[in-house]
C-alpha cells in the first residue's frame, strides 16, 4: 500500500500525463473545442456529455454528428429552430440516447436559455449560501430542465443526486464548464462555482481504479460513492479536488491499471 506522500507523487504525475492539450483530440471533450462563443460551448459541451458512455471514439463520432445536424451552431439551434428543423434530429441514436430524447433536450435548453439566460444560471441553486452548492445545483438544474413537455424515458439521462445517482457524466460536465488550469482542456468559463467544490466524475473504470488505490471502499458507484471518492481527494488538493479525475480516468482507460 502506497503512503500517502506517494499516492499524493503518483496522483501528481498522472494527472499532469494526461491533463493536457493532447487529451482532447480523443475525448468528447473535443466536441465544445469547436467552438469560441460561450453559448456554443455550454450547448455542445452539455449534449455531448449527457451520451458519453460506452466506447468514447462512437461518442466523438456521435457528437460531430450531432454538431452537423445542427449546422455547427449550436445555440443558434437550439433558439432558433422549427419544428421542420427538429426533422433533422430523426434517426440520431447513441445507445439508449435518441431522436427523441434529443427533441426535449433542445425544447428543454431552449426554455432554460430563455429563463435564465445561460446554463450556467441555470444550474445555481435557489439558497445561493449552500454548503454544497453543486449537488443542490444539480437536483435544481433537473428540476429546472424537466418544466418543460418531455417523456418520462427522457428524465434518465438526466440523473438526480437525491436519488442516490452518481451524476458521471452532469460531473464531468461541470468539471469542462468549472476548472481552469490553463492546461488547454478544461474551460473554467463558469464562475459561479468554485473548483473546490466540484465532485470526480466516477464510473466503473475510475472506481476499479480508485478502489485499487485505497481512494474508495464503497462497491457500488452510486453518488455515497462520489461523496468517499471526492472527499478522499480533498485531502490531496482542496480547492482543486477534481484534477485527479485525469489520473483515475488515464489509468483506467489507457494503462489498464
Amino acid at each position: 500500500m502506497l503512503t500517502n506522500s506517494d499516492l499524493l507523487n503518483f496522483l501528481e504525475e498522472k494527472t499532469d500525463l494526461y491533463n493536457r492539450s493532447s487529451f482532447i483530440e480523443t475525448d468528447p471533450v473535443s466536441i465544445p473545442h469547436l467552438f469560441t462563443d460561450k453559448p456554443d460551448i455550454e450547448i455542445s459541451g452539455f449534449l455531448v456529455s449527457a451520451f458519453s458512455w460506452g466506447q468514447r471514439p462512437t461518442i466523438c463520432r456521435n457528437g460531430m454528428e450531432l454538431m452537423r445536424r445542427m449546422d455547427f451552431a449550436p445555440y443558434d439551434f437550439v433558439m432558433n429552430a422549427s419544428s421542420r428543423d427538429y426533422n433533422a434530429m430523426n434517426g440520431f441514436v447513441h445507445r439508449t440516447f435518441n431522436s427523441a430524447d434529443l427533441i426535449v433536450f433542445i425544447k428543454a435548453l431552449k426554455s432554460v436559455f430563455e429563463q435564465y439566460g445561460s446554463l450556467e444560471k441555470a444550474f445555481i441553486p435557489p439558497d445561493t449560501s449552500s454548503r454544497d452548492k453543486v449537488k443542490e445545483g444539480l437536483t435544481a438544474f433537473r428540476q429546472r430542465f424537466f418544466m418543460t413537455e418531455h417523456m418520462q424515458r427522457t428524465e434518465k439521462h438526466v440523473p438526480d443526486p437525491l436519488k442516490n445517482a452518481s451524476c458521471k457524466r452532469l460531473n464531468m460536465f461541470l468539471r469542462w464548464m468549472v476548472r481552469t488550469d490553463n492546461r488547454g482542456v478544461d474551460f473554467g468559463l463558469w464562475k459561479a462555482f468554485s473548483p473546490s467544490g466540484l465532485y470526480c466524475p466516477l464510473d466503473v473504470h475510475s472506481g476499479r481504479v480508485a478502489t485499487k488505490l485505497g481512494l474508495l471502499n464503497r462497491k457500488a458507484n452510486d453518488w455515497k460513492a462520489v461523496e468517499e471518492l471526492t472527499a478522499n481527494l480533498r485531502t490531496f488538493d482542496p480547492a482543486d479536488p477534481v484534477k485527479y479525475d485525469f489520473a483515475l480516468f488515464g489509468l483506467g482507460i489507457f494503462e489498464k491499471f
